[in-house]
């Protein structure tokens, strides 16, 4: 294999031209059409026996190319990347220009290349910090949760239902007389003022008894995920089959014990009094961190690639995908409840894309001028931590050379940032009495998803399921 590097008339790109011998890619189709002879049915022989020449004379010299290429590209690509030393910031753009059996695989590739960061100011920033408290109520509030976590179920037959009770029923859904995809159900868990159901739906189900049949008059709201009932009128035919209410248990020492390690409320309380404070604070430095690296990313210069974008906005999709299939939803079926298109996706966050990709290359910027380093034994011990976490192998772990690069980055950006903020000014403020009146609201309201077909019934398992022994929560601890 020979590569041909030459500048292109764009800043920070590259084009490589790659040859490869003609014996390596006929050894790529040979390798290819073994992998799939199974597969073929050519009239005269059994299936999966009939010679590669006859296979191409069938279907055509040309069948086993494209997996052919795909077979000796991809190593042949980052052999060269390597050779070349060359810090590649996209994906590439490929180009065949000569591709057949018997000839050299002749392609180019065109790459982006990471550009030169001129740093600003990054030692003696000045920023403010916010400095959070836990209040009573919020140590209040927590308990009570516990409480509600804990809470028994008590069957009501001496009157109707009200707002908090739990309600089984079933449901029938109409619209113009015709019933719609994922508006029946049977046996449903319904909380009575969780809000969970569309406007006005609950409400009308206060005050049903036992055994009570009703036609519920409700319509859908105009932005509602299915543009098939945004906006229409809609008729629910609903069966009241039991009422239950939550019996709360005391709140005194015979719930600390059984809620968690402790004797006495008063030392619950002081537990989680402290394991808030920790959460605040962890959300205090999370947002120092945040702060300080927006000042110096802004006071830094550099051009950022296109293709470092795409590649940004690409993970944040990976991400929200793997979040959305916790929920039983696919990415393709979340953009289509929200109206939107993968090109709308990427419109929307390009700016963010842009900044995640600038913050990146300045933190390395930062690495290599403040001479940052990671000692292998602070790798070796983050590698012993995974190893106990995930009951792996300590010996594989530290054969993965990509896990390696990547725990290494991480460490490295992680001193950066510290190294950022211990020679930063910082200016200790405290949390503004507007932010603590929104938190406390957010903190005793309850607010409920829409729900969709998939998202009830897995509501309404979690509903179904007994309340667990809960012990106090552990402090969130800050993503790397």
């Amino acid at each position: 294999m020979s590569v041909k590097v030459e500048k292109t008339e764009n800043k920070n790109e590259l084009k490589l031209e790659f040859t490869i011998e003609a014996k390596v890619f006929d050894e790529a189709i040979k390798k290819v059409f073994n992998k799939n002879a199974k597969y073929f049915n050519i009239p005269g022989f059994r299936k999966g026996k009939a010679p590669m020449a006859m296979v191409e004379k069938f279907y055509g010299t040309e069948i086993f190319y494209e997996d052919a290429f795909n077979e000796v590209v991809p190593s042949a690509y980052d052999e060269a990347i390597k050779a070349e030393k060359l810090e590649v910031v996209s994906k590439p753009d490929i180009d065949v220009t000569q591709i057949g059996k018997g000839k050299d695989l002749i392609f180019t590739a065109v790459v982006q290349t990471k550009p030169e960061v001129k740093l600003g100011k990054y030692k003696g920033i000045e920023v403010e910090k916010t400095v959070y408290k836990v209040t009573e109520e919020a140590v209040d509030n927590e308990i009570n949760r516990m409480a509600e976590r804990n809470a028994r179920m008590v069957s009501v037959t001496d009157r109707a239902a009200k707002k908090g009770d739990i309600t089984v029923i079933d449901f029938e859904g109409s619209v113009d007389g015709v019933k719609f995809e994922g508006g029946t159900a049977e046996n449903h868990e319904l909380e009575l003022g969780s809000g969970s159901f569309i406007p006005g739906f609950e409400d009308q189900v206060v005050g049903m008894k036992i055994d009570e049949v009703k036609d519920v008059k409700v319509t859908f709201p105009e932005d509602y995920f299915s543009k098939e009932l945004a906006g229409k009128d809609a008729i629910f035919k609903v069966t009241v089959h039991e009422i239950k209410k939550k019996e709360l248990p005391k709140l005194d020492d015979e719930f600390a014990k059984d809620v968690s390690e402790f004797d006495t409320i008063k030392e619950l309380k002081a537990d989680t009094k402290k394991k808030l404070q920790a959460e605040l604070d962890n959300k205090g430095k999370a947002e120092l961190e945040e702060a300080a690296m927006k000042i110096v990313t802004d006071d830094a210069k550099v051009e950022i690639p296109s293709g470092m974008v795409d590649m940004e906005i690409d993970a944040m999709a990976d991400d929200m995908n793997r979040r959305l299939q916790y929920q039983g939803v696919t990415f393709d079926q979340y953009l289509k409840m929200i109206g939107k298109t993968m090109e709308d996706f990427r419109k929307d966050n390009e700016e963010a894309g842009k900044n995640s990709a600038k913050m990146k290359l300045v933190l390395e910027a930062v690495i290599k001028d403040a001479k940052i380093k990671v000692e292998e034994k602070e790798i070796t011990a983050k590698l012993e931590e995974l190893a106990k976490m995930y009951a792996k192998d300590i010996e594989e772990l530290k054969n993965n050379e990509e896990l390696n690069a990547r725990l290494k980055e991480s460490l490295e950006s992680e001193k950066a940032i510290n190294y950022i903020i211990d020679n930063a000014k910082i200016k200790e403020v405290e949390e503004k009495k507007e932010e603590k009146a929104e938190k406390t609201a957010k903190s005793s309201s309850k607010k409920a998803e829409p729900k969709t077909e998939k998202t009830s019934k897995k509501t309404d398992k979690a509903e179904k399921e007994p309340a667990k022994k809960t012990t106090t929560k552990k402090s969130t601890k800050k993503s790397e």
